[in-house]
């Protein structure tokens, strides 16, 4: 229990650790944490629409793919020109003890190599959740999103994400919440006095 119990303290380590692209972006931020949670949602759904894919392995799969950030923090498309960083090794010590460990392994090596119909689920996934954040960003004002959305959409490999993609860009970022042309808008929320009654 005690191993299990330094690993959720790991994994929390991800709620604190940020994703260092938005630092060339301009605009933005998330933590690993954050991203790895919509990434696996994102990854779960996309399953859905793959018949031969196995939707657990897929999730997991995201949920696990920037564990070893725990250990070296994230490195943007600058940070790799510069900085080789060894994932193997972070994950072999991070897994090493737990039950569960060579399981973690296997999973985000198979994401890194890209060589199953989970692993590219996975990897359109973390695609996803970056184009929703830079949409998010595009939306707001940031005048580089769409230029890094061009690059982030070329990535893409199965027919459900690219959809998927294309929905996102055809979508308001507030669409969901804001529905506008609406009176409540207008007027103040339900159980609110007005000034002239």
């Amino acid at each position: 229990m005690r191993t299990l119990v330094n690993f959720l303290f790991e994994v929390g380590m991800l709620k604190k650790t940020p994703r260092t692209g938005y630092q060339f972006l301009g605009s933005g931020a998330e933590s690993v944490a954050e991203h790895s949670f919509r990434t696996a949602v994102i990854g779960y759904l996309l399953s859905l629409h793959e018949s031969q894919a196995d939707a657990e392995k897929a999730t997991l799969m995201c949920l696990f793919h920037d564990l070893h950030e725990a250990r070296t923090g994230d490195h943007n498309y600058v940070n790799k020109k510069y900085v080789q960083v060894d994932e193997e090794k972070a994950l072999g010590d991070l897994a090493q003890g737990l039950p569960f460990g060579e399981k973690i392994t296997s999973l985000a090596l198979e994401f890194r190599n890209g060589d199953s119909l989970e692993a590219c689920i996975a990897r359109d996934a973390d695609q996803l959740d970056l184009i929703l954040a830079l949409k998010e960003q595009q939306d707001l004002g940031n005048k580089y999103a769409q230029e890094w959305l061009h690059y982030a959409l070329k990535r893409l490999q199965t027919e459900p994400a690219k959809k998927m993609a294309q929905e996102i860009m055809d979508t308001d970022s507030t669409e969901w919440w804001f529905v506008k042309k609406r009176e409540w808008w207008v007027n103040d929320p339900p159980g609110r006095r007005k000034c002239d009654e």
